[in-house]
């Protein structure tokens, strides 16, 4: 231990003493040069060799001129394929084959050259031996000084200059997804982290090798085999895990303070980046018990395809994604609109760069304002319409009912009415499941604005003319949205903690933005009118676990580390969300994540005179009297924790 301590020590100085950490790469003249010695000395030892066989002494086995001819030869052909421009370091396959491929035509090149010469009366120049003898001893020198040269610089570079700071993993998978990942973080620069095996399910794999390293067989605890090997981490590269695996190996890992990061498959990888950059920590998204969605792509893109697309709300989390998904089905043009500046230039240069030959006009415009709202479909006659814009946070919403009012309910209201009066192929708004039951306004106000949308349809058909289909999306929490707890979480993290929680016992559904988005496009493209779809969220989730994995998955200890904290519901929060009243029924769809909640219709005319009153109300300063009328509107409309209790 020592003598192999000392070593290592002398190695390190001798690294700094090199400078081996900022070392070049070799230029091309000087592989050429040693290419060059190696072919002076496999024709020594090639005349060298031939001269014993034949007993033949007193001759020189320095090379004459007739060698120099052949080692031109060579030298030519190295030149013409390049052989030189390889980097040591990374010599492949392909590499071996030129220099088997310069080998092989010095060698015809010699033999003609032997008859051309032997013909017109010059004598026999080469033998047969002699070229198959140099041509044999120079391939294997070309190679073996390859191969040392680049497993000495993987030996002494990697091993010892960078084992220090690179973590001891595991690759979980051995598909060529895996092998590729290895592959990549062994010529790293520097290097994150030192594979040290495979893990792999198969017991038939388990007496195999793959890149020098063992595969090991997992049974069923790869966290023991983890222990076993002192790896510090655990990389995920198989294809063939199952959602639940997978899960059930992240939450193992987090919980026995062992990292774990995803790689992706090679179908997934993004050409603009090497592929060991690619390999990321798992983060909370990645853990949702869910399996992926699978999207009926041609019905979407007869939907949208060579259309006008209007969304509104285009520059927030939902409405951007609409967006971006959107932008692949190759409308004829797409409408942005948002009132906020910012986020709508971000989305309208990001789709830009993304889609450059796209019709892309970004609108900012409030729904709100019913007057420039009618510029907008007036000019533009949009053919689908994804109604985003909302106001959603539900603290801010108790404390400014009247903008809950006018931004989600007659924003909507405005939307939709020009939709019908343009005659618009389609309107598509987006929900909440805040909606069903609610107990903030907020959640009323978007109640509200799906009574109207379904009220406006169902007296629309009065009027054959009229073609618009009407369709609502209901869906949970969006993670990474803004307002989300996600991100709140990790901002908190980001600060040392503590991580904050309303309740203990709060529960919530959750699905990824792309997810949400996904079956929006999905139910929009299905629906024929008047239905609202609501969405399979999957199993929910207690935030306080959420909480936890989140302080784990950041490499720290809940409440030793990080503390969390427990500061009471808000105004308006329930414990747990519903995506159905107690009188709606569901029926299915052909989509297995997507349902259609059959909720009552409300009476048009007498709806219409009810949000006028509403509409006034907000222009007064009484928000008990307009949150009253709301009430009046969605009578299983019951505030929790929340001043508006008084007047249930």
């Amino acid at each position: 231990m020592a003598s192999k301590s000392a070593f290592k020590r002398f190695i390190d100085y001798l690294g700094k003493q090199t400078n081996l950490n900022t070392l070049s790469y070799l230029p091309r003249w000087a592989i050429l040069a040693f290419d060059v010695v190696i072919l002076v000395v496999a024709m020594i030892v090639t005349r060298y060799t031939i001269h014993r066989i034949k007993d033949i002494s007193g001759i020189t086995i320095l090379p004459v001129w007739r060698d120099w001819v052949l080692i031109g030869f060579n030298l030519f052909y190295f030149v013409l394929l390049k052989t030189y421009a390889g980097l040591i370091r990374h010599s492949t396959f392909l590499d071996t084959l030129k220099f088997l491929i310069a080998s092989l035509l010095t060698a015809f090149s010699g033999l003609v050259v032997h008859y051309v010469l032997f013909f017109s009366g010059q004598g026999n120049t080469y033998t047969w031996a002699k070229l198959i003898l140099f041509t044999i001893i120079s391939f294997c020198g070309l190679f073996l000084f390859r191969a040392v040269i680049k497993q000495l610089f993987s030996v002494f570079y990697y091993r010892f200059l960078n084992e220090d700071n690179s973590l001891k993993a595991l690759v979980y998978g051995t598909d060529e997804s895996a092998i590729a990942i290895a592959n990549a973080l062994k010529s790293e620069r520097p290097r994150r982290y030192r594979v040290i095996g495979f893990l792999d399910n198969e017991r038939k794999n388990s007496s195999k090798q793959i890149l020098g390293l063992p595969i090991i067989y997992d049974e069923e605890n790869p966290i023991e085999i983890i222990k076993q090997y002192t790896a510090e981490a655990l990389i995920l590269a198989s294809k063939n895990l199952t959602k639940s695996e997978r899960i059930d190996i992240v939450d193992d890992c987090i919980n026995n303070n062992i990292k774990v990061f995803r790689a992706p498959i090679l179908s997934d990888i993004n050409d603009n980046k090497s592929l060991a950059t690619q390999i990321k920590k798992i983060q909370i998204e990645d853990i949702l018990e869910r399996d992926p969605i699978q999207l009926d792509n041609k019905r979407i893109a007869k939907e949208l395809e060579n259309k006008c697309i209007l969304i509104t709300g285009g520059g927030g989390s939902i409405g951007s994604e609409i967006v971006r998904q959107v932008a692949n089905y190759k409308p004829s043009k797409l409408l942005i609109l948002d009132q906020a500046e910012t986020p709508l230039y971000r989305i309208d240069l990001e789709i830009s760069k993304s889609f450059p030959n796209l019709n892309i006009e970004a609108i900012i415009c409030d729904v709100k304002n019913k007057t420039d709202l009618e510029v907008v479909f007036k000019t533009h006659q949009p053919h689908v319409i994804y109604h985003a814009a909302a106001y959603k946070h539900v603290p801010l919403m108790e404390k400014h009912p009247s903008q809950a009012v006018l931004s989600n309910i007659l924003g909507s209201k405005n939307t939709a009415d020009l939709a019908l009066k343009y005659s618009a192929e389609k309107f598509v708004m987006v929900s909440t499941d805040k909606a069903v039951n609610p107990s903030n306004v907020m959640g009323a106000s978007k109640r509200i604005a799906e009574i109207y949308i379904q009220s406006l349809f169902e007296n629309s058909k009065k009027d054959a003319n009229n073609k618009t289909n009407f369709v609502i999306t209901r869906f949970g929490n969006v993670l990474g949205s803004n307002g989300s707890v996600v991100p709140l979480f990790k901002r908190q993290l980001e600060q040392g903690g503590p991580l904050t929680i309303t309740h203990p016992d709060i529960i919530r559904y959750f699905m990824t933005i792309p997810e949400a988005c996904q079956l929006v496009l999905e139910a929009g493209a299905m629906g024929n009118g008047g239905e609202i779809f609501i969405f399979d969220m999957g199993k929910a989730v207690k935030i306080l676990d959420l909480a936890k994995k989140i302080i784990l998955l950041a490499g720290y200890q809940p409440y030793k580390d990080i503390d969390i904290e427990v500061i009471g519901l808000r105004p308006g929060e329930k414990l747990y969300e519903e995506l159905l009243t107690d009188k709606a029924e569901t029926l299915p769809t052909h989509h297995n994540k997507i349902l259609i909640a059959k909720e009552d219709i409300y009476n048009f005319t007498v709806l219409v005179n009810e949000l006028k009153q509403l509409e006034e109300l907000t222009k007064e300063k009484d928000t008990f009297a307009l949150v009253r009328q709301m009430k009046k509107l969605v009578p299983e409309f019951i505030s929790m924790n929340s001043e508006y209790q008084n007047i249930d």
